[in-house]
C-alpha cells in the first residue's frame, strides 16, 4: 500500500468520526445571539484640559520674551525623545506632512493660527509639520518678533515632542521642524 493511500483512509476515518460525534449537535438560533457594539473610544480628557490650558496660556498668559536673536538655532526635545530622532529631525529626514507660515502676522494672529494649526495636525495625527515664523528682516531693529514666542508657545503644547531650526532649504532659522506625538 503506498503512503498517499494510507492518508485517504485516515481522512475518510476522521470525517466518519467527526459525522458521528456531531450528528446531534442542534443549531442556534439566530435571534438569541446578542451582538454588543463596539465601545466608544475613550476620551483623551486630561489631554483635552492640557491642551485647553495651553491655548488659555497663548491667549492671557505672561510671555517670556527672551529673545531668540537673527540666526539663533531653535531646539527642544522632551524627555525620551532620543539623540537618533533629535539628529533626524535636525537633517530634516523626516517627511513634512503639512506646514504654517506665521511670519507677517502679528502676534495674536500668529498665536490664533498656530493654535489650530497645532489642533488640525494633532487630530489628523501628523507626525512631522513645519512652522514657518520667518528670520526677523522686517521686525523694528531686525530683532524676531515671532521667533522666539513660537518657540516658547511650542514648548508648551502638550502635542509637540520635539522642534529644530529648518535646514537651509526649507527656511532655515526662519522655519522649524516641529515632531509631534503619533497617534
Amino acid at each position: 500500500m503506498l503512503m498517499g493511500d494510507d492518508n485517504d483512509i485516515n481522512s475518510a476515518d476522521d470525517a466518519s468520526l467527526f459525522r458521528n460525534a456531531v450528528k446531534d449537535v442542534q443549531p442556534l438560533a439566530t435571534e438569541t445571539l446578542v451582538v454588543r457594539k463596539a465601545p466608544p473610544p475613550p476620551l483623551p480628557a486630561q489631554s483635552q484640559r492640557d491642551n485647553a490650558a495651553v491655548l488659555d496660556e497663548m491667549a492671557n498668559g505672561k510671555l517670556d520674551y527672551s529673545e531668540l536673536e537673527y540666526g539663533d538655532e531653535a531646539v527642544f526635545q522632551r524627555s525620551g525623545v532620543s539623540r537618533v530622532v533629535m539628529r533626524k529631525l535636525r537633517r530634516g529626514q523626516y517627511a513634512v506632512q503639512a506646514e504654517v507660515d506665521l511670519h507677517g502676522l502679528s502676534v495674536a494672529q500668529a498665536r490664533t493660527d498656530l493654535a489650530e494649526f497645532l489642533q488640525r495636525a494633532s487630530d489628523r495625527g501628523l507626525v512631522c509639520v513645519r512652522v514657518i515664523h520667518g528670520k526677523g528682516h522686517r521686525s523694528p531693529g531686525k530683532m524676531p518678533v515671532l521667533k522666539p514666542k513660537v518657540a516658547l508657545w511650542l514648548s508648551r503644547w502638550d502635542t509637540v515632542l520635539a522642534f529644530v531650526s529648518a535646514r537651509p532649504v526649507d527656511g532655515g532659522t526662519g522655519a522649524l521642524y516641529v515632531l509631534l506625538k503619533g497617534r
